[in-house]
């Protein structure tokens, strides 16, 4: 009975671990449509800047100030920020990443009523801005 009640215990802890797991490396995917969401304020510094400000007011306590994921208030939610020089944030289009900013998903708040369509652009013309300067450092 106590190598059967063991087992049960072990089997549990693997299967809510594995869940765990599965919940950080799941994909969230934007729909097709967002792809062709055109970026007005693209390449405008001005907006960029606007957008660093934004972001220090509400994203760097999850997202930390280097985009990476590793904000304070991040570390303690079981599905981990996104780290905005990752390869797979990289390669998301601006409209993909507006989408997200906009809809949110748990733990991440929808923006759709607390930001503008400007200010989550500005948002946008931010986090890209995350990714040249690292790219810069870099060299």
């Amino acid at each position: 009975m106590k190598k059967e009640c063991s087992l049960l215990i072990l089997i549990t802890i693997l299967f809510i671990g594995s869940h765990k797991i599965v919940a950080q490396t799941s994909n969230w995917v934007a729909p097709e449509s967002s792809k062709n969401l055109t970026n007005p304020f693209k390449g405008n510094a001005s907006a960029t800047a606007d957008g660093k400000k934004i972001f220090n007011q509400m994203c760097v306590l999850c997202h930390g100030l280097q985009g990476k994921g590793n904000g304070e208030a991040g570390l303690s939610l079981e599905r981990k920020p996104a780290n905005f020089l990752a390869l797979k944030v990289v390669n998301e289009t601006d409209g993909n990443i507006f989408w997200k900013i906009t809809h949110g998903k748990a733990p991440m708040a929808t923006y759709e009523e607390l930001l503008t369509d400007d200010q989550r652009w500005k948002l946008v013309n931010y986090i890209r801005n995350l990714e040249i300067n690292k790219e810069k450092s870099k060299k």
